[in-house]
């Protein structure tokens, strides 16, 4: 199992085969999940056919925060123990996590249009959402800013770190600040308030997301892992000349 973690060939040669089957699942569990959204899923009785976008929306952000603090796990790795392959999951990471917060950007602003009567407001959650876009986004581009790629991987890696103490400030910003959006409905101690009805297709997209991010994570590591090979070589290179 140490292999896994330590052995960057080994554990691509462990994935690879997966990734096919993650892919197969994520795109059966997107089209169960669409039809349950879309056809067997009642309207709200207050927002209509608009609550639809919340099986897009909800996913959407619980992947952006879960994503992120997986990066910064990751990243903890790296810095404390040096893996090459923690580094390269968390930056194989970030841009599918900022494809989601984003996501969840535009999803909210298209649903809050209906429901607020415009597309944004600075409300805590929103705002503290895309401060978490920012992070990811400040994220990628200094993990690519330096020469020495190891120096970006360490400084992106702190950033990360720094960047943790947003996520309580999303899931706890409807409960401490005057926000108009809605307080949690499904991630509450007691039995979630929303409907089963509902709760089914949220799941199933949530679900969906989850395999979505391991096929194209797996892809990504991939692709990191053959560019720091080839950064590697470049600076034995120039070293040598």
């Amino acid at each position: 199992m140490k292999n896994l973690f330590v052995n960057p060939g080994f554990l691509v040669n462990y994935l690879k085969p997966l990734s096919s089957w993650f892919g197969a699942i994520a795109v059966a569990l997107v089209g169960i999940g669409l039809w349950f959204s879309f056809y067997n899923s009642p309207i709200d009785y207050q927002q209509g056919n608009a609550v639809r976008i919340m099986y897009i929306h909800v996913p959407s952000a619980w992947m952006g925060m879960g994503i992120y603090a997986f990066i910064a796990l990751s990243s903890f790795f790296g810095l404390v123990y040096g893996h090459v392959v923690a580094f390269s999951l968390a930056k194989a990471a970030a841009p599918i996590g900022a494809t989601f917060t984003a996501i969840c950007l535009v999803s909210g602003s298209a649903w809050g249009k209906p429901m607020w009567g415009t597309w944004w407001v600075w409300d805590a959650r929103l705002t503290s959402v895309l401060i978490l876009f920012f992070f990811y986004i400040s994220y990628i581009i200094f993990s690519k800013s330096f020469s020495d790629f190891s120096k970006g991987e360490k400084f992106s890696s702190f950033l990360s770190i720094i960047g943790l103490i947003n996520l309580p400030i999303i899931k706890f910003s409807v409960d401490y600040w005057n926000t108009l959006h809605q307080p949690a409905s499904i991630s509450k101690i007691g039995s979630p308030s929303i409907h089963v009805d509902m709760l089914i297709p949220l799941v199933i997209m949530f679900f969906s997301f989850i395999f979505i991010f391991l096929h194209l994570l797996v892809v990504r590591l991939q692709l990191e892992l053959n560019n720091r090979r080839l950064n590697l070589k470049n600076m034995k290179s120039y070293e040598e000349s």
